[in-house]
């Protein structure tokens, strides 16, 4: 306990969280938090049929469905509406119990980073001497991958480095917003506003991929089933420290997973 949780100032908080309870499971100490129980929630899915069953496309999914579970209404805005039973039911990705309203919007599916795959090599974003220092990088990083490994790579720098990954080697890239398989930026046709990776950049799916919720991906995460983490850090002490709040000027989304994904017990490489 004792984290801010509501500031009145800069530097005056106004509520302070009360203390956790923490127990040992398998060694390791586990904080416990009450769930998350809302009056309402707004998700966004690809199709509804109209007792409110919900399908999500490609890597849409990330917290929708979690998110659906623990409000006592749950409004979900959708491409389309079906009738009843045009989804089969072994496809429906949330049921109608969780559902109490239905609309079909009306809006523009944006992808927030477009990197084309242009045949000519992946383009670096940034000045040339940064490009250079990035590449430097990436390209050591992905010496670290082995074959038939499980990772997942964090924005930036780590997700540069899938680009050199060595001959000979196969990897199974894994995105916190619910996919394994995640492959190569994609061809000009090749584009799909639902099919991003956790850094909001479009990519392509590698034969064998799959798409699930992000509490799935984080369960991946926290039971320990990664064989290596890959990602980028503010500052990295001599000892190993990692300090990954936020980068000074720059929009700050939220922490992430990188308190997860450092403190699961696999194998971390930051860049």
């Amino acid at each position: 306990g004792g984290f801010p949780i509501r500031v009145a100032t800069a530097t005056k908080p106004a509520i302070l969280a009360p203390p956790k309870e923490v127990r040992v499971y398998n060694g390791r100490k586990h904080l416990l938090e009450d769930s998350i129980r809302g009056d309402f929630g707004l998700v966004k899915a690809w199709k509804a049929d109209e007792l409110g069953n919900l399908v999500f496309h490609a890597t849409s999914n990330n917290f929708n469905k979690p998110l659906a579970g623990a409000a006592r209404i749950t409004m979900a805005e959708v491409e389309e509406i079906v009738p009843a039973g045009s989804i089969p039911a072994d496809q429906v990705h949330v049921p109608s119990i969780y559902v109490q309203r239905i609309f079909k919007g009306t809006f523009e599916k944006r992808i927030e980073k477009l990197f084309l795959n242009d045949g000519h090599g992946i383009k670096i974003p940034g000045s040339r001497t940064a490009c250079i220092k990035r590449e430097r990088i990436a390209r050591r990083a992905a010496l670290e991958f082995t074959d038939g490994a499980y990772v997942n790579l964090g924005i930036g720098i780590p997700t540069i480095a899938s680009n050199y990954i060595p001959p000979g080697i196969r990897i199974i890239l894994h995105g916190e917003n619910g996919m394994l398989g995640i492959g190569p930026y994609p061809h000009e046709d090749e584009v799909d506003p639902d099919l991003i990776n956790a850094g909001k950049a479009a990519v392509t799916e590698l034969p064998g991929a799959s798409y699930f919720d992000s509490a799935e991906s984080f369960a991946m995460i926290r039971g320990g089933h990664m064989s290596m983490t890959m990602l980028g850090g503010l500052q990295v002490a001599a000892n190993g420290d990692l300090a990954n709040w936020q980068i000074p000027g720059k929009m700050m989304r939220g922490m992430g997973g990188a308190m997860d994904l450092v403190g699961c017990g696999n194998r971390v490489v930051v860049t």
